[in-house]
């Protein structure tokens, strides 16, 4: 008796995606299907202001069918040190083409580590699932300054990681950290997810969202996303609190 042909969820090459529910992870989970890789999506819990992130990744890795949806607990509060996980404003209004003189390189809404902790989870979920691939949506142009977004950070993971592992020691494949995003604008992020069929009234961006998850439209987060759908000549297609930054 033939054995039954193994589903094409089964024969794919498992992935693990980083999903925080926003545009620049939602692109990537996108570009991994695309690609053929079952996705394992894993999502973090962390304490964060904006933790409706959490619930539009929920939805964002049901429709796309993933294998697996992780969604992991750790409370950052408990450290602080940014305005997403502290009793810290959000900047607002920012130009960020022309920072002012004095200005912080970092901004406050940089997590302190956020990225390498994220990373080690995934690390450990590829681990478990035999994947060799993490996908993470870090941009290294369009983006606000926070320093575990650059390529040079990404290198430097990627080979700490491949010095960590079970595989990597024994030296039965290597693992990599893809970054897909990272030399695009986010205009350019934008029209490649509009090519992949991202529905982007799914995601969500905002650093400082209303009370029923309306966007600000002033934060850096929300300035970063208008200017990318502006650029690219779309609609951004989810709601804002004021109908001021829809004019930016």
């Amino acid at each position: 008796m033939n054995s039954p042909s193994p589903s094409p969820i089964q024969s794919a090459p498992p992935a693990v995606v980083l999903l925080s529910g926003g545009l620049d992870s939602t692109t990537v989970l996108a570009l991994a299907r695309s690609q053929g890789y079952a996705v394992h999506a894993l999502t973090f819990r962390y304490g964060q202001r904006h933790s409706s992130e959490i619930e539009a990744a929920k939805v964002i890795a049901r429709r796309a069918g993933v294998v697996r949806h992780q969604i992991v607990d750790i409370d950052l509060r408990a450290f602080g040190g940014s305005a997403l996980t502290a009793d810290i404003a959000v900047p607002k209004d920012r130009d960020l083409e022309r920072p002012v003189k004095g200005q912080s390189e970092i901004p406050v809404t940089y997590v302190p580590a956020r990225n390498t902790i994220f990373l080690s989870y995934a690390l450990a979920l590829a681990e478990v699932v035999g994947a060799i691939d993490i996908f993470i949506g870090v941009n290294a142009l369009d983006y606000s300054g926070y320093p575990d977004c650059r390529p040079e950070y990404i290198e430097a993971f990627e080979k700490m990681a491949n010095l960590a592992t079970r595989a990597g020691v024994e030296g039965r494949t290597r693992l990599t950290i893809r970054t897909p995003l990272i030399a695009l604008t986010k205009a350019g992020i934008i029209r490649l997810g509009t090519s992949l069929g991202v529905d982007y009234s799914d995601t969500t961006s905002c650093y400082d969202p209303g009370a029923h998850g309306e966007a600000c439209g002033r934060c850096d987060a929300c300035q970063l996303r208008l200017k990318g759908f502006r650029e690219a000549g779309l609609a951004d297609p989810i709601e804002y609190a004021s109908e001021k930054s829809l004019a930016r």
